[in-house]
């Protein structure tokens, strides 16, 4: 419905019910025409939506992207009906079709709310416990960037809406601690405490004292009713001058107003049928058709959604009048496109290692290649889930961020690689930053759905893996990744690196910051390679995935491919091979995504006709992709050990003997054929 909406209408003439109950039988008649979706949440929650969208959230309904906006993040995304009918109502970019079409193909309101696909949705939640983790990461962008531009261009709230299944996750207590610790003030979580879930009440669960929880991570807490909207509204004011981060438990009604279904867990994830609809209707007074808004009702909200214009424009007037300098650094970091003065440090990086040719870990050369260009890019923010010395993630020149120091740019995340992974995804979400973070490689399942969300998304996040494979050693199989990279692999959209070298190394660098909608992943190793590249102003070859370094004279006999630290040993087998006439090419494969991209007239001269041979110290996963059925495989079919390890790579057949003699029944069975 198109509407004009007057500036001198009375927001105050209209109910608070009827405000509430517009965002309610919104919610309930889509899903309920999608005979699919979850209308508890919205039932319950509308009267704290309608308070918080009303009377605090800063946000210009024409302008959902505008930098200095509140964030506000639907934790429990399977209420994703609430948002899509703040959206509608606030004027946003979802019309009343889009409401209608809930969860169908192709519209703008799919189950789960989705970031980059509907206007105004800031992160994408559904698994529980993402959002209010990422949500921790726009509210420590924030601070960091209000450190860096003052108040007059950052100064802005993250508010989240959470339920009892968000609070369960395990994510959630890393998400807490660490803003509790790091004193996230502007941080505001609105806790929809209704008692149930899908099995039932959550006593058949939990019997945990969340107030007390997150009181002893550092947060202040509360509980009002959560359908007195006036102890809400009092809540949220004393909790916006808080220097705690806010939990504010919403004592809430699950499927509120429908009379045998509301306090049950029958409301949470089914439509409440023709009957309980209407029951619904006239226990909360909303005599209206499906789908239609009263037109007072309909001006009032999007009054609410005009008003922060005010703001937005002041904002923008603080913008113009800031220095030219002050200006140039707030673009520098909202940037997708990276600086000069990062083409001519990474161009001197290169230089230095080609010349030098260093045999180092590449894990020494990810932290040489950090210690040169970490003063060049304007918001790269590092940190590590509390492995800064192992994964060598911390530049020279960086400062750590803590609740007094906020304009740092070195997290330490403590042991939560899964918080972490979340936190930097918010960290992207707000902008300003390109985040990345450490851990060791065995250890990405933990970070695992967060990387997942930041695939889904397209985001810049970058994940530091050292410790890539059976070469750390003593430390055992415990810590020894062999099928994380096929698991990592096999994400749409995640840039998985494997160097070999500081030069790959330093290339893999460039095109994960280069890559500005999707994640990375770069894989490292803890023992030293030789460093093979010479070629000091080259292009990047990294970022055709995979390239021939070794090209015998007069054809090949056999290819050998390899990653990372198995590249030298492969160099070395078709060096044994040369001996006994045998004609090798040698192809290093950092990246399989990136090569899969590659013209196919590339790849196949890459690859070649030659019978192949794959080899990496990991599970073969989804290697025969690449050297075929017949080819041959060099890696692990098992856990590894603890032991030194050049014993272990002996001990688990990834020699240049065991290439070659690869490559010896790889080409003896094409003869045959």
């Amino acid at each position: 419905m198109n509407i004009s909406v007057h500036a001198e209408a009375d927001l105050t003439a209209v109910a608070h019910s009827d405000l509430a109950n517009a965002v309610r039988f919104l919610a309930v008649d889509a899903i309920e025409t999608s005979q699919s979706g979850h209308p508890g949440l919205p039932m319950g929650m509308a009267d704290v939506a309608t308070v918080l969208f009303s009377r605090f959230l800063k946000f210009d309904s024409a302008h959902p992207n505008w930098p200095d906006r509140d964030r506000f993040v639907l934790s429990a995304g399977h209420g994703s009906m609430l948002l899509y009918a703040l959206l509608h109502l606030t004027g946003g970019d979802v019309s009343l079709d889009d409401i209608k079409a809930f969860r169908q193909w192709g519209s703008k309101t799919p189950g789960h709310p989705e970031y980059g696909h509907t206007p105004g949705v800031e992160t994408t939640t559904g698994p529980l416990g993402q959002g209010i983790a990422t949500a921790v990461g726009m509210a420590l962008a924030e601070r960091m960037a209000n450190a860096r531009h003052g108040d007059g261009l950052v100064d802005h709230f993250t508010y989240v809406i959470a339920g009892d299944g968000c609070l369960m996750e395990g994510i959630s207590q890393e998400a807490i601690s660490l803003a509790g610790h790091l004193g996230l003030g502007r941080l505001i979580v609105l806790f929809d405490d209704n008692g149930i879930s899908i099995d039932g009440p959550t006593s058949l669960a939990t019997s945990d004292d969340q107030l007390a929880r997150f009181a002893a991570s550092g947060w202040s807490v509360r509980r009002v009713d959560g359908h007195d909207p006036e102890a809400v509204a009092q809540a949220i004011a004393e909790e916006r001058a808080s220097t705690k981060p806010s939990l504010i438990a919403c004592r809430t009604i699950i499927g509120y107003g429908a009379p045998d279904r509301q306090g049950t867990e029958k409301a949470h994830g089914a439509p409440l049928g023709t009957e309980q609809t209407a029951a619904a209707r006239r226990t909360l007074g909303w005599d209206y058709q499906p789908f239609v808004v009263p037109v007072t009702v309909l001006k009032a909200w999007r009054m609410i959604g005009q008003r922060g214009q005010v703001a937005r424009l002041a904002w923008l007037d603080r913008y113009e009048c800031a220095t030219a300098a002050q200006r140039e650094l707030f673009i520098e970091g909202k940037a997708v496109a990276l600086p000069e003065a990062y083409a001519q440090a990474s161009a001197k990086l290169r230089e230095r290692f080609a010349t030098e040719r260093p045999k180092l870990a590449t894990r020494q050369a990810s932290q040489q290649v950090l210690d040169g260009i970490a003063g060049a890019i304007p918001g790269l923010i590092g940190g590590s889930a509390d492995l800064t010395h192992s994964n060598l993630t911390h530049a020279k020149a960086q400062a750590p961020v803590s609740r007094d120091a906020f304009a740092g740019d070195y997290i330490h995340y403590g042991i939560r690689e899964h918080g972490m992974a979340a936190a930097m995804n918010g960290l992207a979400l707000h902008g300003g930053f390109i985040p990345y973070g450490g851990t060791f490689l065995a250890f990405s399942d933990y970070s695992r759905p967060a990387i997942r969300l930041a695939a889904l998304m397209r985001l810049r996040v970058i994940h530091v893996m050292t410790h890539d494979s059976i070469g750390l050693g003593e430390d055992g199989p415990t810590h020894q990744p062999v099928e994380h990279l096929a698991a990592l692999r096999v994400i749409p959209n995640l840039l998985v690196f494997r160097p070999a070298d500081a030069v790959e190394t330093l290339e893999a660098w460039d095109c994960a910051l280069e890559a500005g909608d999707r994640p990375s992943v770069l894989c490292l190793s803890r023992q030293a390679l030789p460093t093979f590249r010479s070629d000091v102003r080259g292009r990047n070859r990294v970022a055709r995935g995979a390239y021939l370094i070794v090209s015998p004279d007069g054809g090949r006999d056999v290819t050998l491919m390899a990653t990372g630290s198995e590249v030298s040993i492969a160099l070395e087998a078709a060096r044994l091979l040369a001996t006994e006439h045998v004609r090798a090419a040698v192809v290093s494969a950092p990246c399989f995504e990136l090569f899969e991209e590659q013209p196919e007239d590339y790849r196949t001269a890459v690859l070649g006709t030659a019978p192949r041979v794959g080899v990496e110290a990991a599970v073969a996963g989804d290697w025969h992709r690449w050297i075929g059925t017949e080819g041959e495989f060099v890696g692990m079919r098992g856990f590894g050990a603890s032991a030194p390890a050049p014993v272990l790579y002996r001990e688990f057949g990834i020699t240049p003997q065991s290439i070659a003699e690869a490559a010896r029944r790889a080409i003896a069975r094409a003869g045959k054929q």
